[in-house]
């Protein structure tokens, strides 16, 4: 049998033993408080943090994917930032492996989180190389399946990051960028979709952001890369490439749609006065940065 109770994030808080006797407000008022040292912990692994987003970058900017696994909590918040990433920054290179597949997205599978094999042959299946790089995500830190998807994935060159909310876990010794997240006991013993869940989505909302913006997806803190796909997101392309141009809302609705829906493409044919064949080609001829495109 598998011993886990030295994990911090296993640990049972003597001071919560009697918490299913006290009044609710007094409930919201403790998990709150439990909560609230979520941002210390990530910030105290701020180093660590900023070394994975600058080696991530530059495998995204070889052609590149970033790829988060997972079991459970962890894998279904690692599918979800790779899910938001698409509309947000128009990429189909975050990517997102659950153990148990996309039906454990919805469905707990938890059996399937003990195989190290199976994680492997998921990295195997998407191809990973050199040009890619694997964040393995767990709050123990010892997850098999994560292992054996690490393991595989730096075999084959890539580059491996561990995102675990215990100190000095099998699964930083395993990756090359170890991030390490300590939260300490959850609320509730051993349930680690609280505490630890919190602190992984926040640490994935950085890789994933402070990638985009180091890979010019963003024009200051605009999404200019934005999918249009619907009227809200339609709305928001429109006034980017108003900010962007200093133009009125009919000028930029018309360069949005004759620019085919891209912000970027709009906001430099508007600043530049060009074709939007030209504008493409001046945003192509510095990676899609917009502030080179613009000279900025």
């Amino acid at each position: 049998m598998t011993r886990l109770g030295h994990l911090s994030t296993e640990g049972a808080r003597a001071e919560r033993a009697e918490i299913d006797r006290l009044p609710t407000d007094e409930l919201v008022r403790l998990m709150n408080a439990d909560d609230a040292v979520v941002p210390t912990a990530v910030g105290e692994a701020g180093p660590a943090i900023a070394s994975a987003v600058d080696a991530i970058v530059e495998r995204l900017a070889a052609g590149g994917r970033l790829i988060y696994v997972g079991a459970g909590t962890a894998g279904r918040i690692g599918v979800l930032d790779a899910s938001e990433c698409g509309p947000t920054f128009n990429t189909d290179r975050v990517v997102g492996v659950i153990a148990g597949g996309q039906v454990a997205v919805s469905t707990a599978s938890e059996s399937a989180e003990d195989h190290p094999e199976s994680g492997g042959q998921a990295i195997a299946v998407l191809g990973v190389g050199h040009s890619d790089a694997v964040v393995g995500i767990s709050a123990s830190g010892r997850t098999p399946y994560v292992l054996g998807a690490v393991e595989r994935a730096r075999a084959a060159g890539a580059l491996t990051v561990g995102l675990v909310c215990n100190a000095g876990a099998p699964l930083s010794e395993a990756v090359e960028v170890p991030i390490e997240v300590l939260v300490g006991p959850e609320f509730i013993a051993g349930s680690t979709r609280l505490k630890a869940g919190t602190a992984q989505k926040l640490v994935l909302n950085m890789l994933s952001t402070l990638t985009m913006v180091r890979l010019g997806k963003t024009y200051g803190n605009l999404m200019v890369d934005v999918r249009v796909t619907n009227a809200k997101l339609r709305d928001r392309a429109t006034r980017i490439v108003e900010q962007v141009a200093g133009v009125g809302h009919d000028a930029a609705a018309d360069a949005l749609a004759e620019a085919g829906d891209d912000a970027k493409v709009a906001a430099t044919m508007l600043r530049t006065g060009t074709t939007p064949e030209a504008a493409r080609e001046r945003l192509d001829a510095v990676g899609g940065h917009l502030r080179r495109a613009l000279m900025e």
